[in-house]
Formats: structure tokens, sequence, C-alpha cells
């Protein structure tokens, strides 16, 4: 069974910084394309960056230049670092795979940029 865990989430003031991760089991990341989604309060989820199984990144145009999505085989995870926040990345983030698990999503980590 596929689990996926966010963390890393928390407050930070607009121009900081964060580091998501998403700890997998039942998978092994390096063989399986990752997306990092988002979804703020009254908005649909979507997608934020993504990184194929070749590393092959792509990103959401508002967050590009930004957001860097990496992944460490070695710990099977998968992260999200954020770079000059701003009010509007507050969102819950999520990882899943791609195409989506359903049965994958997690609980998501809490952003919060604000002063």
């Amino acid at each position: 069974q596929v689990r996926l865990v966010e963390s890393g989430g928390g407050l930070v003031q607009p121009g900081g910084s964060l580091r998501l991760s998403c700890a997998a089991s039942g998978l092994i990341i390096r063989f399986v394309p990752m997306d990092w989604y988002r979804q703020a309060p009254g908005k649909q989820r979507e997608l934020v960056a993504s990184i194929t199984s070749g590393g092959n990144t792509d990103y959401a145009d508002s967050v590009k230049g930004r957001f860097i999505i990496s992944r460490d085989s070695t710990k099977n995870t998968v992260y999200l670092q954020m770079n000059s926040l701003k009010p509007e990345d507050t969102a819950v983030y999520y990882c899943n795979t791609r195409p989506n698990l359903d049965s994958a999503w997690g609980q998501g980590t809490q952003v919060t940029v604000s002063s």
C-alpha cells in the first residue's frame, strides 16, 4: 500500500523560505513521477511542481524561479524548496504520484505566508 506523508509546513513571513518533505512508502520514488499540489481555501487543488523518473522538473508559472522540486532516493523522499514566499502561496500542500493514486492523498502540510 502506498503511503505519502507531507511535512515541513508552517507560518512564514513574506519573502521567507520553507522546505516541504514527502516521505513515501510502498513505492520507490526514483521510478515514479511525483507531483506537488496545493489547495487554498475556496479554491481547487492546483499542480505546483513535478519531477519525472528521469529527474526532469516542471513548475507552475506562479512558482517558477522560486520553488525547487527534488528527491532523495536514499530517503525515498521528495522535497519542495520554497523561496521568496508570497501571501498567495498560502495553502495546504500535498504530494502524489503521476498519475495520481486516489488512495495516496495524505493530510497535506499547511503553509501560511503572513506578516
